[in-house]
C-alpha cells in the first residue's frame, strides 16, 4: 500500500529532499543538511511541511463543555484566541494523543492532532458525543500546513502579510482562509499556518522567495529534542499516563469532570522521564539507561546529536523506584556505559515569546 502524500510533495522533490515514509506519509527528511536546518531555526528562519498533521473542528452550543470534557487541561478558563496543548486520555488515565486546542469561540474549536493517530482520535472522540449539542467534523484533507520557525519568523511574515497585527504566544487569528497560530515544535518564536492546499502551496513559494530555508523531519526532531518537548510513540504512548511523561501539569485535577480523572486521581506515576547529557556517544532510542552499579532502570525514549550544543542529549524513562538519589546515570551503548549528566532545564533555551 502507497503512502500519502502531502500537496507541496512536488515542491519538495523540485528541491531534491530525501523522502522518507513517516506515520503512513512520504515526507522530506532533509534538504541540504540537519546542521543547517537546525542553525537556520536557531538563528534565522526555517519552514516545515506539516499538513499531514489533523484538524478536527468542533462546533454547536456544547463545543466548549465537550472539548474539555474530553481533555485533561483546561479549555473554559483560556481566553476566546488561545491554543491549549493538552494530552487526550481515556478512562483508565493512558494517552491516547497529544495535541493541540485552538479556541476561537466557546461553540467553534480546532483540535490538531499527530499525523499517526488521525483515525484513531477521531473515532474516539466521536464516541464520547452523545449528550452534547455539538458536531465534531475531521477537516484534515481540507488543509495543508506550514510551520515557519525561527527569530525571524514574524519579520517574513509580514512580508508575506502586510496587514496581519502581532499574535501572542500560543494564540490563534484568522484572515481569509488562512489560519494563523503562534505555536510550533522547536521552541523559537514561529507559527503555524493552515490553508487551503493551493494557498499553502504559493506561501510555501513565496516563503522560499524570502530566503526561507526548507527542513525536514530530521531537524525538526532534533529541534524538539534540544527543548524536550515530548513526541507520542516516544514519551508518550498508550501504555503511560500524563504523570509518567513529567505532564502532571496539564492534568487539572480540579475540574469537575473529564475523562480519566478517577483513575489519574489514584495512579501515581509509574515513571520519571529525566533530561541526560553526554560528553561522548550518541544516545539512541531503546538504549538501556543503568545506575552506578550497572542495573538497568530505564531507556531512552528520543536520544540523538544536538546540533546547537554539539553533544549526545536524550529524554529517558526511569522506573519511578528506580531513580538513582545520587543522581548517577549512565546510558549503555553496544554494551559500553557512558556517562550521562542530568539536567533539570532544556538542553537549549529556545526563543519563543
Amino acid at each position: 500500500m502507497s503512502n500519502f502524500k502531502t500537496h507541496l510533495y512536488d515542491e519538495h522533490v523540485k528541491l531534491n529532499a530525501k523522502i522518507v515514509p513517516f506515520a503512513g506519509w512520504d515526507m522530506p527528511v532533509q534538504y541540504t543538511s540537519v546542521k543547517d536546518e537546525v542553525i537556520a531555526v536557531r538563528q534565522n528562519v526555517g519552514m516545515f511541511d506539516v499538513s499531514h498533521m489533523g484538524e478536527f473542528f468542533v462546533t454547536g452550543p456544547d463545543a466548549l463543555k465537550f472539548v474539555d470534557y474530553i481533555l485533561t487541561n483546561d479549555i473554559v478558563s483560556a481566553d476566546n484566541g488561545k491554543a491549549i496543548y493538552s494530552p487526550l486520555c481515556r478512562e483508565n488515565g493512558t494517552v491516547i494523543d497529544d495535541l493541540i486546542v485552538y479556541k476561537f469561540s466557546s461553540e467553534r474549536i480546532l483540535i490538531c492532532v499527530n499525523a499517526s493517530n488521525i483515525d484513531k482520535d477521531f473515532s474516539w472522540m466521536k464516541s464520547k458525543l452523545s449528550g452534547f449539542n455539538c458536531e465534531l467534523t475531521n477537516r484534515s484533507n481540507d488543509y495543508s500546513l506550514i510551520a515557519l520557525q525561527g527569530p525571524k519568523s514574524f519579520e517574513v511574515l509580514k512580508k508575506a502579510f502586510p496587514t496581519l497585527t502581532d499574535i501572542e504566544y500560543y494564540s490563534v487569528t484568522e484572515m481569509g482562509s488562512f489560519i494563523f497560530a503562534r505555536t510550533g515544535y522547536t521552541g523559537e518564536d514561529g507559527f503555524e499556518i493552515f490553508g487551503t492546499h493551493n494557498e499553502i502551496k504559493e506561501l510555501w513559494n513565496k516563503f522560499l522567495s524570502l530566503g526561507v530555508v526548507p527542513c525536514g523531519l530530521a531537524s525538526r526532531d532534533v529541534l524538539r529534542l534540544e527543548v524536550c518537548y515530548p513526541l507520542y510513540g516516544h514519551e508518550l504512548n498508550d501504555e503511560l499516563t500524563p504523570y509518567d511523561a513529567t505532564l502532571g501539569w496539564t492534568v487539572k485535577a480540579a475540574k469537575e469532570k473529564f475523562i480519566g480523572k478517577e483513575a489519574l486521581a489514584s495512579k501515581p506515576a509509574k515513571f520519571k522521564l529525566v533530561k541526560l547529557q553526554l560528553e561522548k556517544g550518541i544516545p539512541r532510542d531503546g538504549y538501556p539507561v543503568v545506575n552506578a552499579k550497572g542495573e538497568v532502570i530505564g531507556l531512552v525514549s528520543s536520544g540523538t546529536m544536538s546540533v546547537t550544543t554539539n553533544k549526545g542529549i536524550a529524554l529517558a524513562r526511569i522506573e519511578i523506584d528506580k531513580v538513582p538519589t545520587d543522581d548517577v546515570f549512565l546510558v549503555d551503548i553496544r554494551n559500553k556505559h557512558y556517562e550521562a549528566q542530568l539536567f533539570k532545564k532544556p538542553f537549549v533555551t529556545g526563543g519563543h515569546k
